[in-house]
């Protein structure tokens, strides 16, 4: 029966401790129950299989969970061992030297690929996928098993395999508590028993069988003599104790050596086969090597003989190989098996990432003279081979012919192969100058500048790391970087959080870096982590041999290599060098090249532009005009372009490179992506690892990459990209990037390894051995990590901000950020995801999404890849399509949709139910546990059983679920799945698991005091203060700083970024962090957001990445027993949960949750306005059409239209009349259907200004006053501002400081708000005010050199403050912010400004007065001034515009430059000013660029396309966006099109004629601090 809601709501229940019932219940059902005849309306929601459970010989309680392998009831016996490996189960499973154990999968999704032919043989009649003809494990234990499974080559399932075969396997078993159990006290002896509890007498299951007092070597070795490859030479005995069916390929066919196998215990000495041999190989097995007499006196027999003949021993074979010599051996703790194990050559001090599988090992000091250790283990020192001194003896404890695994050390069966065949075998020594640091003293560290599509914040995390690793090593640090918004360009540091020693805020151009080098004598460059940006200028002044000149050495990857991958040719024939190749392709330097190289490959092709980043200037042409269009628009990003073979449809997949100076060379991290190829990578969902990969195609791209890599001389990290056939092995590679990309910050992020911050030790000469894993801190960084997880990565558009902009999405990146979940089911990270990538979604649906078209049919919405495919692929499925009938439309792997399907079935039998107490009535604890395993949020079960209201249904559910034992547990990010300790504190929370891997917070959660009766009362909100109201009210009052200290506080993080919230929050939060630890505060950081350095696991005492969702605030607030939660540093995302978090009984830091709402929900805070006599504008909520349209007549048009709780100016609109305005209140209704609409009478001509600020309990600490250059009706996140106000009277000032002054009073602010108004002469007028920090936040505290998050922290933590001393008469400097736009990428988007913000970065910089700072901001954005004598075009829309403009009219022309002008332009000017304009017609359509037939006057299209104009003017009204298509639109976007520099404000087109002028483009670099005077 299901407990009442009465009990589950009231009473006083002590934190609950994490306790999972019967880990049956854990497993997540796949959609395969109709097919199987189930008719249970229930049974996507229940564990399938037979109940199992794993005894294990230590005392301690059963783990149970399901069966998917033999049904057959019984005990089944074996040594309990575990493997890290990724992929390659049928591999591992035929693996003689498995034999009666029973194998732990630490990866958690096993049965993907189902499994291959065992009929299918090769040449010498061995099965082709397999190392043996049986598998020859005990049993099986897997965290989540895969019922459905995907791959050309499978012919069966692997629970179908295990069948077969009579094995049994079982899955919901928490692998990794299970693995740090073995890793802590040894192996364990272990019985799977498979069967109803009870059904097996007690004393069987408690009876263990050790497999190691067998010989097992007698079980599993050959009981006759074969021969293979009789016609080959030399001879070579093979002593099979176990031997896998690769060593036999890799000898015979690889090595064409006669390879004779013969038994464990055959005689080599009376050979009475009469067997012909020159050398001796000892194969791999099982157990215990001492158990093999007659194995040892054959090879001392062998070793005996003179002359000498080759011996080479692998595995058990390098046991048996010691033990013949006369050394010893003994018992591992709990073995070395998996894919990952670093071994160093101890001649030449090279690591090799080695596959490994045994539990016994050499003891090295025993070995007798003549007799060296030739392999050491790099993490825990065990021996990894031996060689004899003198003769050609040696072996191995690792795998070189892997099978799975990787091939890096198949080079000894060379060595080997040589010496049978008395060939000399040299050692290759390193070559010494490898190990030769680099000597440098001063780094100058290029970043990359304002964030834009294809280069966002991940330059900030790699470059943050860069500067960390450089400071380790004592390096001097110079920095150039005008981005403002970032933590790297933070001047705050110390010894935990080391920053750079000069920071230039100037463009980031050659001269500009040939400046700051001439200046500060720096010895190195990198150019490697700041993007594309850094890229070009790095090579642009190689090549021009500037910093050759200067003596500057490039770190990292040199230049030539960068230039081999960035040059599609030079490439091409680099890989041909290798036997590699690219798809089709060919380059071209012009359109008629261009054409020709595409009939050469044949259409479709794809069109990319050389030296660009993030496919800027690509997209698939179809016909020769479609071509031709693209071409030229590639063409003004790049000198050359490229045309490839079109390769959609095939599976895109990334391998993470690091490489040293020492060829130590390993792959980090492979992704996957959901999408087929034809969607760019960064706008495509991508999973790490790979999903759908077998073990062949996995270690195949591995394999390419290193060659590629090293055959490049890349050093440091890189990428690369390949197209894989989904119905072969046939691949090709895409491109290789030569630096830090966006792809590497996920990796790190994924993995948990640093790639910048290793990178950059690389690039200093220091080798990947001597650098230790951050993480385990004990181990080495040369290792390739593995997971015991599962990552993706979703993107996150706002295309929807921008009309006429298609959401298709193609070969050029559109997104504006991403998100990264993690997991133990795909389900459950794909579902996370989608709440992370946009909060009003409570998981991954179709129907319910709203973001599918009921107008255009399904079957296009899923064909085309769009920013909503995915949820429309997943109505589809909702609506019984069917996997295959999805696959045939998208080409997305099987595999995938079938993960999708499953979620599809759940939600449908939810909804069939539709009664809470229905659902849960029977199996409820597995039930739920389903739901949460595959991601479902409590929100969604509330809603699919139509609990009303929803906010209460949501706290129903989770009270239901928690009363059920169904609460998630806490995992860690360790980098080598449990294998080693790690005291990390970067974090996870999941429902498949059963132990938490750290510890929970000391204290009991403190409920919040100020608790408002009037707020909605919820019952989980009452359960939860009745719980711990008595714990945390008595003591919180006398609470010790240090008792808080102790407790922490929680601080949210700002989610993906997007438009209107980007890297100026993560700036905040990392603030908010540093100033939290300094303080001595515990800090904890909730964040989803790879690009970001608040994510960066060194920055807090706790990080968990995951959700920023009521429900996991809740969870991990309750865990940790926080003093509080900080959620006014993060942007919008964590304000908006202020109110629910408070009324669940959170207690939020700083300024209350009512007080936030009070000022979030416009017509509250309009009314308070009001009632304080402050002055706004006219304003009306819109609660009907009629009334909007009333007001507007009112107070007469235009009016701003906009919804509450507004971040980035999303839905606000200008309407300048009746027909716009019901228009757009329709838009805005969408946006937020459940707050109020105003409409706001918009006013024209005024002057808007920011006011940042700190107070502490109403009084304001510290603030600082920006004035917009544009005026009013440009939205905040896009102006111009200026620090500190140069042109506000002082009226104006005195104003504002009272009315913000009052407001701060008003809502008794603690903490940071912004507040901004607008003036009109000395009338000042409040806009809004948010009670968070806000995007200028970190452009201000830069400015004023005071960190003003800082002082906020210390004010929410109720410590003692003291305001910064701020006086504005020392400041004699200015800083401007400019925007930075992104309209490039977005075709057909109007690149004009309005009231909805369009920017995507920003920059700023300084300069000793405001037009310098303006134009080197400008110019920061990438803005290309125009050349002396070139041409200006000017289009300027009224008489206004024109007369304010008429001076900088005049100072263009008598600068020397030609003026073109529309009709009405050029009309205005030359009649008023004798200007001689030249005239050209302005287009009706995006192909009208011939001349005026009656005139003879250009179109202004053709004067774009074809003449030199270099600088566009283009002044529209600036507040309406209009849905037709206007010439002015097709004006501006040419012009953007053609790479053309474009100016839309008035403001600002005066500002840089009157810069221009004056010469402000030559410019003295200047840090910034000497602007500080820091350096006087």
């Amino acid at each position: 029966m299901l407990i009442p809601s009465s009990v589950i709501t009231e009473g006083s229940i002590s934190k609950p401790a994490i306790v999972f019932p019967s880990q049956q219940q854990a497993s997540i059902t796949l959609a395969v129950m109709v097919a199987n005849g189930e008719t249970n309306g229930f049974a996507a929601l229940e564990s399938r299989g037979e109940f199992a459970q794993l005894v294990l010989a230590d005392d301690s309680p059963p783990l149970t969970g399901r069966s998917f392998g033999s049904s057959a009831r019984a005990v089944t016996s074996g040594e309990v061992v575990f493997n890290t490996g990724m992929v390659g189960y049928p591999e591992a499973l035929t693996d003689p030297s498995y034999r009666g154990q029973i194998l732990v999968l630490t990866y958690p999704l096993i049965g993907n690929y189902g499994v291959p032919s065992s009929t299918e043989t090769d040449e010498h009649g061995l099965p082709t996928y397999f190392e043996s003809g049986e598998i020859h494990i005990a049993g099986l234990v897997v965290s989540s098993y895969s019922w459905e499974h995907s791959h050309w080559a499978a012919r069966q399932s692997l629970s179908e395999w295990l069948v077969e075969k009579q094995v049994p396997g079982m899955y919901g078993v928490d692998t990794r508590a299970l693995t740090k159990k073995i890793r802590e006290i040894g192996a364990l002896l272990g019985n799977i028993v498979v069967g109803p509890p009870n059904s097996i007498p007690e004393s069987q299951i408690t009876t263990f069988s050790d497999p190691n007092a067998r010989n097992l070597v007698a079980e599993v070795s050959t009981k006759s003599i074969n021969v293979y490859g009789s016609s080959n030479s030399p001879s070579v005995i093979a002593y099979d104790c176990g031997m896998k069916y690769n060593i036999i390929r890799c000898l015979v066919d690889v090595h064409k050596v006669k390879l004779t196998v013969v038994p464990f215990d055959y005689d080599l000495e009376k050979n009475p086969s009469n067997i012909e041999w020159e050398g001796l190989f000892l194969s791999n097995g099982p157990g215990d090597p001492t158990m093999c007499p007659q194995t040892i006196k054959s090879i001392q027999y062998a070793l005996n003989l003179d002359p000498p003949r080759p011996i080479f021993g692998i595995c058990l074979g390098n046991q048996l190989l010691s033990l013949a010599a006369g050394a010893k051996t003994y018992k591992l703790k709990y073995g070395n098996r998996g894919m990952n194990q670093p071994c160093i050559d101890l001649r030449t001090g090279r690591c090799y990432i080695t596959p490994q599988n045994h539990g016994f090992a050499v003891d090295s000091n025993s070995l007798p003279a003549m007799w060296k250790p030739l392999f050491i283990n790099a993490n825990d020192l065990t021996n990894e081979g031996i060689v004899h001194t003198d003769r050609p003896f040696f072996s191995v404890q690792f795998h070189p012919e892997a099978s799975g695994g990787p091939l890096d050390t198949a080079f000894l069966f060379d060595k080997f192969v040589g010496h049978v065949r008395k060939i000399s075998q040299p050692l290759v020594l390193q070559d010494g100058l490898a190990y030769q640091r680099q000597t440098v003293k001063k780094v100058l560290l290029v970043g990359s500048g304002g964030l834009s599509i294809g280069q966002a914040g991940e330059f900030d995390y790699s470059g943050s790391q860069c500067i960390k690793a450089l400071k380790e090593e004592g390096i001097e640090v110079v920095l150039i970087n005008p981005n403002i918004a970032t933590v790297q360009t933070s001047t705050e540091k110390n010894e935990v959080t080391p920053g750079a020693d000069k920071v230039y805020f100037l463009p980031i151009r050659p001269h500009v870096v040939m400046d700051i080098i001439a200046k500060e004598k720096p010895d190195g460059i990198i150019v490697s982590m700041g993007g594309q940006t850094a890229l070009n200028v790095g090579v642009e002044l190689w090549k021009t041999g500037q910093l050759q000149k200067a003596g500057v050495k490039v770190l990292g990857t040199q230049i030539d290599a960068i230039e081999a991958t960035e040059d599609r040719e030079i490439f091409s024939q680099k890989l041909q060098e290798i036997g590699e190749s690219i798809a089709l392709s060919y380059s071209a330097n012009n359109v008629e090249e261009a054409l020709e190289a595409a009939r050469k490959i044949g259409y479709p092709v794809l069109v990319r532009a050389a030296f660009a980043l993030g496919g800027l200037g690509s997209g698939f042409a179809e016909n020769d005009a479609e071509l031709k269009d693209l071409a030229s628009k590639a063409f003004t990003v790049s000198s050359q372009i490229l045309i490839d073979q079109d390769l959609r449809g095939w599976k895109e997949l990334e391998y993470e490179v690091v490489r040293d100076s020492s060829d130590n060379c390993i792959t980090v991290c492979n992704m996957e992506n959901f999408d087929p190829l034809g969607v760019h990578t960064g706008d495509s969902i991508v999973v790490a690892p790979s999903q759908t990969l077998t073990n062949r195609e996995f270690f195949m791209l591995r394999k390419t990459a290193l060659k590629v890599v090293r055959h490049l001389g890349i050093v440091g990290e890189c990428n690369i990209q390949y197209a894989l056939n989904p119905k072969s092995e046939k691949y090709c590679i895409i491109e290789v990037n030569a630096r830090l990309s966006r792809s590497s910050a996920l990796a790190s992020k994924a993995t948990g390894y640093p790639l910048a911050y290793v990178a950059t030790k690389l690039a200093l000469g220091r080798d990947l051995v001597s650098i230790r894993n951050s993480i385990t801190k004990t181990t080495t960084a040369c290792f390739e990590p593995s997971l015991d997880y599962c990552v993706l990565k979703m993107p996150r558009w706002d295309l929807k901000k921008f009309n006429r902009v298609s959401n298709k999405l193609g070969s050029s990146m559109l997104s504006v950020g991403e998100v990264m979940s993690i997991g133990r089911s795909f389900e459950e990270v794909i579902q996370k995801a989608c709440r992370m990538v946009n909060p009003s979604l409570d998981g991954l649906e179709g129907i319910d999404s709203n973001l599918t078209d009921d107008e255009i049919p399904l079957e296009e919405q899923i064909a085309v890849p769009t920013d909503t495919r995915l949820f429309a692929v997943q109505r589809a499925l909702e609506e019984g399509w069917g996997v295959d009938k999805v696959y045939e439309h998208t080409k997305i792997d099987k595999w995938f949709l079938s993960k999708l399907e499953n979620i599809a079935r759940m939600r449908k039998a939810c909804k069939d139910c539709g009664d809470v107490e229905k659902l849960f009535a029977e199996n409820g604890t597995d039930r739920m546990r389903s739901l949460k395993m595959a991601g479902f949020s409590d929100q969604q079960i509330a809603r699919y059983t139509n609990l009303t209201p929803l906010r209460d249904g949501t706290a129903r559910v989770r009270a239901i679920r928690k009363s059920l034992g169904v609460i998630p547990c806490v995992k860690q990010i360790d980098t080598l799945a449990a294998e080693f300790p790690a005291e990390t504190n970067y974090l996870y929370m999941t429902y498949s698991g059963n132990e938490d891997d750290v510890s929970e917070g000391l204290h009991d959660p403190i409920v919040s005091e100020s608790d408002d009766e009037s707020w909605p009362a919820t019952p989980a909100s009452k359960a939860f203060k009745n719980r711990i109201r008595s714990a945390s009210l008595a003591t919180s009052k006398s609470e010790s700083l240090a008792d808080k200290q102790e407790r922490g506080v929680m601080v949210l993080g700002c989610g993906a970024y997007c438009i209107g919230s980007s890297v100026e929050f993560d700036w905040c939060a990392v603030s908010a962090i540093r100033q939290l630890r300094k303080d001595g505060f515990k800090s904890i950081i909730v964040n989803y957001n790879p690009e970001t350095v608040s994510t960066d696991y060194d920055e807090s005492d706790r990080l968990y990445f995951e959700e920023l969702s009521l429900e996991r605030v809740l969870d991990i607030y309750e865990r940790e027993g926080a003093g509080g939660i900080v959620v006014s540093v993060g942007g919008q995302i964590p304000n908006n949960l202020a109110g629910s978090l408070a009324s669940s009984g959170a207690k939020i830091l700083g300024t209350s949750a009512r007080d936030i709402e009070r000022a979030e929900d416009r017509q509250q805070f309009s009314d308070m306005l009001d009632d304080m006599g402050l002055k706004q504008p006219a304003w009306s909520v819109a609660r009907s059409m009629e009334e909007a349209v009333k007001f507007s007549e009112d107070v007469g048009f235009p009016v701003l239209v906009r919804p509450s709780f507004v971040l980035s100016g999303a839905a606000m609109r200008v309407a300048s009349d009746e027909a716009q305005l019901k228009n757009f209140l329709g838009l805005a209704a969408d946006v937020a259907a459940d707050r109020p609409v105003v409409v706001t009478k918009f006013i024209l001509g005024a002057k808007e200004i920011e006011f940042d600020a700190v107070a502490n309990q109403g009084k304001i600490l510290n603030y600082a006053i920006g004035e917009h250059l544009e005026n009013a009706g440009v939205h905040s996140g896009d102006a111009t501002v200026i620090l500190p106000a140069q042109k506000l009277y002082v009226e104006t000032i005195r104003q504002i400081k009272k009315y913000a002054v009052a407001i701060s009073k008003a809502l008794n602010i603690t903490g940071p708000f912004n507040i901004q108004f607008m003036a009109t002469g000395n009338d000042v007028q409040v806009i809004e005010c948010n009670l968070r920090a806000s995007r200028t936040f970190p452009f201000v505290s830069k400015t004023f050199h005071k960190n003003f998050i800082s002082l906020a922290t210390r004010a929410m933590c109720g410590l003692h403050v003291v305001p910064y001393n701020i006086n504005l008469l020392d400041i004699d400097y200015v800083c401007v912010k400019a925007p930075m736009f992104s309209f490039t990428r977005l075709r057909g988007a109007d690149p004009t400004l309005g009231v909805e913000m369009a920017s995507t970065g920003e920059v700023a910089c300084f300069g000793d007065d405001a037009p310098r700072a303006f134009l080197q901001a400008m110019l920061a954005t990438g803005f290309k001034l125009p050349k002396a004598g070139s041409t200006v075009l000017l289009s300027i829309v009224n008489d206004n515009f024109r007369r304010e403009f008429a001076e900088s009219a005049i100072t263009l022309s008598k600068m020397g430059y030609k003026l073109s002008a529309t009709p009405g332009t050029a009309r205005w000017y030359n009649a008023n000013y004798n200007l001689d304009m030249k005239m050209v017609t302005k287009p009706v359509n995006s192909e009208d660029d011939g001349d005026d037939p009656a005139t003879g006057a250009p179109s202004a299209l053709s004067e774009l396309k074809e003449s030199d104009v270099e600088l566009v003017i283009n002044i529209s009204e600036g507040t309406t966006r209009k849905d037709e298509i206007s010439s002015g639109y097709i004006i501006r976007r040419t012009t953007v099109d053609y790479g053309i520099s474009l100016v839309t404000n008035v403001k600002c087109a005066i500002w840089l004629v009157k810069s221009m002028e004056r010469g402000y483009d030559k410019f003295k670099a200047k840090s910034v601090a000497e602007f500080y005077h820091l350096d006087v």
